[in-house]
C-alpha cells in the first residue's frame, strides 16, 4: 500500500466516523463514478453558520448541474493543463476532471467538502488533487491562474452573480476558458452582465435536459473566455 493510499484510507475512515455516509453511483457515458457524501444535508445545518452569512450545506448533495458539468469535462483532453473547481462540494466535477487528465485544484468554503472531494477523486480517478479552502470574497493571493475554471450551480444567491464573475477574472489564465453549469438560478443574469466589464464573454452556451426520477431540469452550460477569444456575445 502506497503512503497516499493509506492517507486517503484514513481520511475516508475519519469521514465515516463523523458522518452518515452514503454512496451515489453516477453513470456518465461508459464510466461509473461512485461518490461518497453525507446521507443528509439537513443533518449538517448549523445555526451559527447560517447566522454568520446564511451559509447552508448544499455541498453535501450531488446536484444535476454537477453531473452535466462532469459529463462535459470527460470530453476534454486535460493532460498538461490546470483546472480549478469553485464550490466543489463532494467533488464530482473535480473527479471527472482528474479522470480527463487535468491537474485539479478543488476549492470550497467548507473543510469537509474538500475532504470528501479528495477521497472521491482518489477513489474514482486513482490520482490525488490539491484542495484549497477559501471564500470568493477573499481569494488567496498565491493561488495563481488556471487553464480552466469550472463551477456548477453556484449562482443561487443574488450576490453570487458578481462574485463568481470576479472570481473567474481573477483565476482564469489569459488564454484559458471557464465552464459554468447553471439550472436557471437567481443570479444568472447578474453573472452574465458582470462578465463584459471584467474582460470576459460567453463563447458558447448549450442547454442540456436532465431527467432522473421526479427531477426535470434544463441545465445551461456556459463556456466563458477572455473577450479577445470569445466568438458569441
Amino acid at each position: 500500500m502506497s503512503p497516499l493510499t493509506g492517507e486517503v484510507d484514513q481520511l475516508q475512515a475519519s469521514l465515516e466516523r463523523r458522518f452518515r455516509v452514503m454512496e451515489t453511483r453516477v453513470e456518465i457515458g461508459a464510466r461509473s463514478f461512485v461518490m461518497r457524501h453525507p446521507a443528509s444535508a439537513e443533518e449538517l445545518i448549523s445555526e451559527e453558520d447560517f447566522e454568520r452569512d446564511e451559509r447552508l450545506p448544499y455541498w453535501a448533495d450531488i446536484w444535476p448541474s454537477a453531473r452535466v458539468l462532469a459529463t462535459r469535462l470527460l470530453e476534454e483532453k486535460g493532460a498538461g493543463r490546470s483546472l480549478v473547481e469553485l464550490g466543489c462540494g463532494a467533488g464530482l466535477a473535480s473527479a471527472a476532471a482528474t479522470v480527463a487528465g487535468f491537474d485539479v485544484t478543488a476549492t470550497d468554503y467548507y473543510d469537509d467538502a474538500l475532504r470528501f472531494a479528495r477521497v472521491n477523486a482518489n477513489r474514482n480517478a486513482g490520482r490525488d488533487i490539491t484542495t484549497r479552502l477559501f471564500d470568493w470574497r477573499d481569494i488567496p493571493a498565491d493561488i495563481g491562474r488556471f487553464d480552466c475554471v469550472v463551477a456548477s450551480d453556484v449562482l443561487y444567491e443574488r450576490a453570487y452573480g458578481t462574485l463568481v464573475a470576479q472570481t473567474l477574472a481573477t483565476l482564469l489564465a489569459p488564454d484559458g476558458f471557464a465552464l459554468i453549469a447553471d439550472p436557471g438560478r437567481i443570479a444568472r443574469d447578474d453573472f452574465l452582465r458582470a462578465l463584459g466589464p471584467l474582460g470576459l464573454a460567453t463563447a458558447r452556451r448549450e442547454d442540456v435536459g436532465f431527467e432522473e426520477g421526479a427531477i426535470r431540469q434544463t441545465i445551461t452550460l456556459f463556456r466563458i473566455e477572455p473577450s479577445t477569444y470569445a466568438i458569441t456575445p
